[in-house]
């Protein structure tokens, strides 16, 4: 059975949220053509993932100092009740990760990089070796497909002004690329200038969102579809920052 694993980080947990609208497109897409039995949502926002601390940077420590030991083997080195609780709100997370064929990201743009809900969920999920085979020191994410759908505020995609402000893009290729997931697997899509339609400042750009948005839906059916894109990210636009995009 084909699974997915979706998640939203969007602070704006409403209707208005342009990452939450093309993710739910996606989830409906995708279990319209495999079903709902392995559908598993994950709202980091409503549902935050605590930050690290030092119990997990001690046991995480432990662990690297005994080489690459797999989540099994991770609780005998356990030393404290801290130590085993930290553990206990890590395990599960990358027990979900690992079980999911696709994983879906909805990530908005917030200060060009991440939200604080996701750097936390990816935080933790990184734990040492959790993600890596302890027999070939591979990722464990190999032949994982995953999609990242961001909503900026404004156009950070190739040819503009502030492509080099995108801190995203760049961030999470290289995290999920070090986990194992293979370049033609792992798929950006964009919707850009979402703010266009809220400041009148960015009144004359109004068409290109819509066009941008457009397109970030379609490219979202076709991946949730099975037909695509992979391994790229779509077109960006010309425009300004704001830092929450939602």
């Amino acid at each position: 059975m084909t699974s997915l694993l979706h998640l939203d980080s969007s602070a704006h947990r409403s209707e208005e949220s342009v990452s939450r609208q093309l993710t739910a497109l996606f989830a409906r897409t995708w279990r319209t053509a495999h079903g709902p039995a392995g559908y598993r949502y994950r709202d980091l926002a409503a549902d935050p993932v605590p930050p690290l601390d030092s119990a997990y940077c001690s046991l995480g420590r432990r662990v690297e100092r005994n080489g690459l030991v797999p989540p099994a083997g991770v609780d005998t080195l356990a030393e404290s009740a801290a130590e085993r609780r930290e553990w206990s709100l890590t395990r599960p997370l990358v027990t979900e990760l690992l079980a999911a064929d696709t994983v879906l990201v909805g990530a908005p743009m917030y200060n060009y990089a991440v939200s604080a809900s996701l750097k936390a969920w990816i935080d933790r999920v990184g734990f040492p070796g959790a993600l890596t085979d302890p027999d070939t020191g591979e990722g464990l994410l190999r032949g994982t497909k995953v999609v990242v759908v961001s909503a900026r505020g404004g156009a950070y995609g190739p040819g503009t002004p502030r492509e080099g402000w995108d801190f995203q893009t760049p961030y999470l290729r290289a995290y999920f690329g070090e986990k194992g997931v293979a370049p033609q697997d792992l798929c950006f899509i964009n919707a850009e200038m979402t703010m266009a339609e809220l400041v009148p400042g960015l009144a004359r750009f109004r068409s290109l969102a819509a066009s941008s948005l457009a397109a970030a839906r379609a490219e979202v059916i076709a991946a949730a579809s099975g037909g695509g894109p992979a391994g790229g990210r779509s077109a960006g636009l010309g425009g300004r920052i704001e830092a929450t995009a939602g």
